[in-house]
């Protein structure tokens, strides 16, 4: 049996919100925060958590709406996640910068973030993540319609017999999941509902798309205004290589506004990196993130 690396969750209230907050290390150890990404929880770090090689204390939260934090049962607003970190970092880290890590939905808020309170960031890893494509501004119409059209039901995440049901469907999806790796996900990211059957630990609510479209400029303007070094950790078969790799100028677009930039690319990788390749994303991590 492959013995996974203690963590502890405490409930703290952030913002009016019951929020759940994951803990891997020693509370004296350097202090480094885990954002997790969309339709996913805080247990998905524990692959990389397990490969770290040097002692971190590592914080890695569950947001708003997903895994055990509160859910609101109601559409959401991007932008509380940017009031949820920014008090997150004010209760754990009130008196230095922050080392934030984040993948897909975390590395966006982190970076956004990172952006607007550079004085509250030391260093910021971004897993697989350079933002979305850059949308039709026709598409605006569409976008607000189909929001206001998901509002009329109550929507619903895809039901599993049980965990292990979880599991092979994850393995599935992603080849590179060894049965190990999934089970452990299906236990940790999964929620067992009152008739017995699984589903992914997220507030269904989460599945109605945004009213607005993303704005690729407004995102620009902010990495442009980040202070700390990033590391950028590209997967081979991930997003940032779907959405970019036939687009090179565009790709150099965006990593140009980052002015103290490390791009690594992590082989044989899909856009969960953190699960097909964790040693080499805690390698990387390790070498980036500095101790002082």
């Amino acid at each position: 049996m492959i013995g996974w690396r203690q963590s502890r969750v405490e409930s703290i209230e952030l913002r009016g919100l019951r929020y759940s907050v994951r803990h891997w290390g020693e509370a004296e150890a350097p202090l480094v925060f885990f954002l997790h990404g969309w339709m996913d929880a805080s247990a998905t770090f524990q692959f990389v958590v397990d490969a770290l090689a040097r002692d971190w204390h590592v914080v890695a939260p569950d947001w708003r709406g997903y895994g055990a934090s509160q859910w609101l049962s109601r559409p959401y607003w991007f932008a509380d996640y940017y009031a949820d970190l920014d008090e997150l970092l004010r209760h754990y880290s009130p008196h230095r910068p922050a080392r934030l890590v984040g993948h897909s939905m975390g590395a966006n808020i982190a970076a956004i973030y990172a952006g607007s309170r550079p004085e509250r960031v030391g260093q910021l890893a971004m897993l697989d993540f350079l933002g979305l494509k850059t949308p039709d501004p026709a598409a605006a119409p569409a976008s607000l319609g189909k929001w206001l059209a998901g509002l009329e039901e109550t929507p619903e995440l895809r039901l599993y017999r049980d965990r292990a049901a979880l599991a092979r469907r994850l393995c599935f999806a992603n080849p590179r999941l060894t049965p190990e790796r999934a089970g452990f996900l299906a236990a940790h990211v999964g929620h067992v509902r009152a008739d017995g059957q699984v589903a992914m630990a997220c507030d269904p609510w989460h599945k109605i798309a945004a009213p607005t479209p993303y704005r690729v400029d407004d995102a620009l303007a902010c990495w442009r205004a980040i202070t700390a070094p990033v590391l950028m950790l590209v997967a081979e078969r991930g997003f940032v290589r779907q959405r970019f790799g036939d687009d090179p100028a565009e790709y150099e677009r965006r990593t140009a506004c980052f002015a103290r930039l490390q791009v690594v690319t992590v082989p044989d990788a899909g856009h969960n990196l953190q699960h097909d390749q964790p040693e080499r994303v805690a390698q990387a991590l390790d070498a980036f993130l500095s101790r002082d």
